[in-house]
């Protein structure tokens, strides 16, 4: 893959990236570029390299290869001060009272808006700032987490299932606390989530990870512009034009996600993509792919002697 050329206004950009764990990639030749001021959604299945790509961009691990840089600023295994991270299992300090973890926050951070932090508690329903961090349910972990994350100032906010907790109400409220951040102070976000719907009503940019490398990237409209969804016999595949991303099929009929789609063939029906079956297509195309090569290692180990392998 071609490393990507940084626009000047880009918050993150990874170059050849890779993270390694022992044996295992979770991460490798990564190349991608968020531009300043995007809330962008982060996708892929499980085991992608969501999580270790976010951690990376923070500056909490190093990539085993490549480079990763913050505003023009290569990171070097530090957090960048720009830059404010909540990682999915919530790392707060669980004895103290949401307001003696504001306090002490305030004191670890040489930039520290109590103000923001405590306008935004003020926005959160059942959020109690005298109440034991530990003793909070899930919910509201997750919103105090978000709003001390904010009290960084951050231009960069990195959020791991940030929506993963929440109920229909508090996600509605944490969205909007996300938006306003964006709307007042230009922050750009990147959020990971399988909550396709949510990310759809406050995402402009999509990242598509999967096998620890970008798939798809780019503004939403024009990811979604540059495929369709084209319904017809089976039959008439062969007169289909264009790169066939996924396709279901019943015996008579096929349902094919194309990238770059010529015309539509007389008896097929096209439209184009929402967010949540352009990523569903990508995603199912990988698990058969994954299928294949696993069908394959089987097939080759039952051919291999024994005394070979």
């Amino acid at each position: 893959m071609t490393p990507l050329t940084a626009p000047a206004t880009a918050s993150l950009v990874a170059t050849a990236v890779g993270k390694r764990y022992r044996g295992r990639w979770a991460v490798r030749d990564c190349d991608l570029t968020v531009p300043e001021g995007k809330v962008v959604a982060l996708v892929g299945p499980n085991g992608a390299g969501k999580s270790t790509l976010l951690r990376m961009a923070a500056g909490l691990v190093r990539p085993t290869t490549g480079e990763l840089s913050v505003f023009g600023a290569p990171l070097r295994g530090r957090i960048h001060p720009d830059v404010s991270f909540l990682a999915q299992n919530r790392p707060l300090y669980r004895d103290l009272t949401v307001r003696e973890l504001e306090r002490l926050c305030a004191a670890m951070n040489d930039r520290w808006s109590s103000e923001r932090v405590h306008e935004v508690l003020r926005l959160l329903a059942g959020v109690d700032q005298d109440a034991k961090v530990g003793t909070l349910s899930a919910g509201a972990l997750t919103q105090v987490a978000i709003a001390m994350a904010l009290g960084r100032l951050p231009r960069l906010l990195l959020l791991d299932e940030p929506l993963s907790d929440l109920d229909p109400l508090a996600r509605d409220e944490t969205l909007r606390i996300i938006m306003t951040e964006v709307a007042d102070r230009g922050t750009t976000v990147v959020m990971s989530s399988h909550l396709l719907t949510d990310l759809r009503e406050v995402c402009d940019h999509l990242l598509l990870v999967d096998d620890g490398r970008v798939q798809v990237a780019g503004d939403i409209d024009e990811v979604l512009a540059g495929h369709r969804i084209l319904t017809g016999p089976v039959a008439g595949e062969s007169d289909v034009e264009g790169t066939l991303v996924s396709a279901t099929r019943t015996r008579r009929q096929a349902t094919l996600l194309l990238r770059g789609a010529g015309p539509a063939p007389h008896g097929w029906a096209e439209a184009e993509p929402d967010l949540e079956s352009l990523v569903m297509g990508y995603l199912r195309a990988s698990r058969e792919r994954r299928l294949m090569r696993r069908g394959t290692a089987e097939r080759a180990n039952r051919t291999t002697p024994a005394g070979t392998r």
